[in-house]
């Protein structure tokens, strides 16, 4: 009997666990919630500074009149990356909405590019804009296996723009590379 005291009194001067204090816990999630919109918001704010910065490029060319008539020679759905400075490819254009990640769907003729993107602005690509194409892994905010994105260098005004694409079906990439290639080295040639 007496080994049962000593538990008796040791249970009897624990003390209960302090009652869950809720306006504490209310202000940390609140003060949690205003720091991650106060970050996107500095998100969204570094986004439309990098846009006025690339204000002075120019307008994006719509597709002429007659294209859908002319023999295309590749078409390709799949997604619309981004558009990079050529040669930094970190280095996002945000202007024109050349920045808008979508779906694309892509028509190379002899008269050019031409980039249907749903839910973001299309745009066209003249023969004589396209400067090469090239098999690369990686532009602003995607990177991938190596070879699995299709980029096609494109002068704009007086700026050198790389814009990534991937196919749906990937094996179309060299063909791509070749075909556009192919009419640059032709319209080069013609310049001359």
């Amino acid at each position: 009997m007496t080994s049962l005291i000593p538990l008796y009194h040791l249970a009897a001067e624990q003390k209960s666990a302090e009652v869950t204090d809720w306006s504490a816990r209310i202000s940390w999630v609140v003060g949690l919630l205003v720091l991650i919109a106060f970050v996107y918001w500095l998100m969204r704010q570094g986004w439309k500074w990098r846009g006025s910065l690339q204000s002075g490029l120019p307008e994006l060319d719509s597709t002429p009149e007659g294209f859908a008539d002319g023999e295309k020679l590749l078409t390709l759905t799949g997604r619309y990356h981004a558009s990079t400075t050529a040669g930094q490819w970190l280095d996002r254009i945000v202007a024109h909405g050349l920045g808008t990640r979508s779906r694309v769907e892509l028509t190379l003729t002899d008269q050019g590019l031409d980039v249907v993107r749903p839910g973001a602005a299309d745009f066209f690509v003249p023969t004589a804009a396209l400067r090469e194409a090239r098999l690369d892994k990686g532009i602003a905010g995607k990177v991938l296996p190596e070879g699995g994105l299709l980029i096609i260098t494109w002068a704009h005004g007086d700026k050198l723009i790389d814009s990534g694409f991937r196919s749906d079906r990937s094996a179309e990439h060299p063909a791509w590379v070749e075909a556009i290639d192919q009419l640059t080295r032709t319209t080069e040639g013609t310049a001359r």
